[in-house]
C-alpha cells in the first residue's frame, strides 16, 4: 500500500446552492468516483465547525470575506458553512462515500480555523492524517476537491512538506478565486514541489 486518494471537502456546503459555494463544485464528483477504484486507500476530508465558529464573520458581526487577525494570523472571514450535523457539512450525495477508508474531521476547534487536511491554520496543531498514512506505508498522495486555493493548496503544501510525493488533479477541483487566491496557490504549490497534473 502506498498510493492514496485524498478527496477534499466535497461537501453541499460549497457545491451550487451552499453557504459557501465553490463554482461548479458539484461537476468534479463524477470524475473523482470514477478514480477512486485505481488508488490502495482512499481518505475523505470534511470541513466540520461548530456553530458560532471563531472563523465566520457572523461571529464578528463583520461581512463574509473580509480580514481579520487571529493569534496564529490573517483569516477570512467566511460565511457560515459546514455547522457539525448540518445538511451542509454532508458530503455531496452523489460521492461514493463508501469507499472511503478513512474521513478526517477538520475545522472543529472553535478558536482555529483548519485548511489543511494536515494542520490546523495554526500550523503546528495535527489532524492525525500523517501518522495515519505512515502507519499504512503510505507515501504518494494524488489530492482532489474543493478548493484548489484553500484546503486542497493547503493539505498539499502541508503533504510536501512533510515528504511525501503529491500530485493535485487540477480537472478534479475547482477555486474560490478569492482575491488572486488561485494564482498565489498554483505558485506556492509548485514552489513546494507539488505536481500538479
Amino acid at each position: 500500500m502506498t498510493h492514496a486518494l485524498i478527496v477534499i471537502d466535497v461537501q453541499n456546503d460549497f457545491c451550487p446552492g451552499g453557504a459557501l459555494a465553490v463554482p461548479e463544485g458539484d461537476q468534479i464528483v463524477p470524475g473523482i468516483n470514477a478514480l477512486m477504484e485505481g488508488f490502495d486507500a482512499v481518505i475523505l476530508t470534511q470541513d466540520w465547525h461548530p456553530a458560532g465558529h471563531s472563523s465566520f464573520a457572523s461571529s464578528h458581526g463583520a461581512a463574509p470575506m473580509t480580514l481579520t487577525e487571529m493569534p496564529y494570523g490573517p483569516q477570512v472571514l467566511w460565511p457560515d458553512h459546514c455547522v457539525q450535523g448540518s445538511k451542509g457539512a454532508g458530503f455531496h450525495k452523489d460521492l461514493m462515500t463508501d469507499r472511503a477508508d478513512l474521513i478526517i474531521r477538520k475545522g472543529y476547534n472553535p478558536a482555529i480555523d483548519s485548511y489543511s487536511a494536515f494542520f490546523e491554520n495554526d500550523k503546528t496543531t495535527p489532524t492525525g492524517l500523517e501518522g495515519y498514512l505512515r502507519t499504512r506505508g503510505i507515501d504518494t498522495l494524488t489530492m482532489v476537491g474543493l478548493a484548489t486555493d484553500f484546503c486542497v493548496n493547503y493539505s498539499a503544501v502541508d503533504a510536501a512538506r512533510l515528504g511525501f510525493t503529491v500530485t493535485v488533479r487540477q480537472n478534479l477541483c475547482r477555486a474560490i478565486d478569492f482575491d488572486g487566491s488561485l494564482a498565489a496557490a498554483v505558485e506556492g504549490m509548485v514552489q513546494a514541489g507539488v505536481t500538479l497534473a
